[in-house]
């Protein structure tokens, strides 16, 4: 296995173990804590820094995992809807950042894009959970769960993450090339 493997294997654990802890930093701000979208981030910055097959799983993995470990997101149906969502956040950022020209515009269109796809897919998978379960997923429902309640989340996101991003590559400790 070469360095650079060993390298994105451990930036992608790093990823995971933060997608884990960050919903209980944000879980202490009382109308903010789930608006933040706090696994979004860790998960966003996998694909940027490992590549879109990292990110993808990482993305996958997050929410299942955090179900199974602390309760929390309820599996049914908002995990496996945000495992989706993410496993697309993960690796469309990926993938943009790796075809994309490297210039600071393009991480913004990286970003946005998963984000953007990543709520779509988000939408699809409800809609499917709720036809399995007999049940509804009006439009109203969809754009709160994509928009409404996700601006502070979606604003954080756009400021945060090319920032990072940015900071990482300076150092060198961007792998997605």
């Amino acid at each position: 296995m070469s360095k650079k493997t060993t390298l994105k294997l451990v930036y992608a654990a790093v990823c995971l173990a933060l997608a884990m802890v960050f919903p209980f930093l944000t879980g202490q701000i009382p109308q903010l804590g789930n608006a933040l979208c706090p696994m979004h981030i860790p998960v966003l910055l996998c694909g940027f820094l490992c590549g879109w097959p990292y990110g993808l799983l990482v993305g996958f993995i997050a929410p299942i995992l955090r179900f199974f470990v602390f309760g929390m997101p309820p599996l049914m149906p908002t995990g496996i809807a945000m495992a989706f969502e993410l496993a697309a956040y993960g690796c469309i950022s990926g993938l943009l950042y790796r075809k994309l020209p490297k210039t600071h515009f393009n991480i913004y269109v990286s970003l946005v894009t998963a984000m953007l796809a990543g709520r779509v897919i988000w939408g699809i998978v409800r809609l499917v959970l709720a036809g399995i379960q007999a049940d509804t997923f009006p439009l109203s429902a969809f754009i709160a769960g994509t928009v409404t309640n996700a601006i502070p989340g979606i604003i954080l996101h756009i400021i945060l993450i090319p920032v990072i991003v940015m900071a990482l590559k300076k150092t060198g400790l961007v792998l997605n090339d």
